[in-house]
């Protein structure tokens, strides 16, 4: 069994203060940085991550499936929304798998709820985001330290020694 995280991607680059502002300028930047912040988060949390984005005004769009950093990135087809293309995909993943749906819109959340799978609020997100973060910064900074110390640098057999030296004192 394995854990997906379905993102609604537009509705997340719309609530999320850091990707709205990108956005104003770029939305393709906003979901560059998006996929970079969301493969930190997989990586972390050691799920599935599909990133779902509204193509459907697009004339003529097939759609589009892409893999970018571990992520599953879809782009729907027209006429299809992100919310229809969740809707379905749902109970294919939540039959074998957990799924975890983000979106602040509610219609969504109620959907979701029904069709078995459970529901994130961007807020929610954000904040587990911010926590994975900070705990990768931690280890980070533990790991460091640790290489730092001289007797992480010294031949085990001199350090012996030196600690003999120490003792005699």
């Amino acid at each position: 069994m394995k854990d997906y995280l379905i993102i609604d991607g537009y509705n997340i680059i719309n609530a999320w203060p850091k990707l709205k502002d990108i956005a104003t300028d770029s939305y393709d930047e906003a979901r560059r940085e998006l996929i970079e912040m969301m493969a930190e988060y997989q990586s972390f949390k050691g799920i599935n991550i599909i990133i779902v984005f509204d193509a459907h005004m697009v004339k003529g769009n097939i759609g589009k499936r892409d893999k970018i950093k571990g992520i599953k990135i879809v782009f729907t087809k027209e006429g299809e929304t992100a919310d229809s293309y969740i809707e379905k995909v749902i109970p294919q993943l939540s039959k074998r798998n957990y799924v975890t749906v983000v979106t602040n819109d509610w219609a969504e959340q109620q959907m979701i709820l029904g069709a078995g799978a459970t529901r994130m609020t961007t807020r929610e997100l954000i904040i587990d985001y911010n926590n994975a973060k900070n705990r990768i910064s931690q280890k980070t900074d533990d790991l460091s330290r640790e290489k730092n110390m001289l007797s992480n640098q010294i031949d085990p057999e001199i350090l012996e020694k030196l600690e003999r030296l120490r003792r005699m004192q």
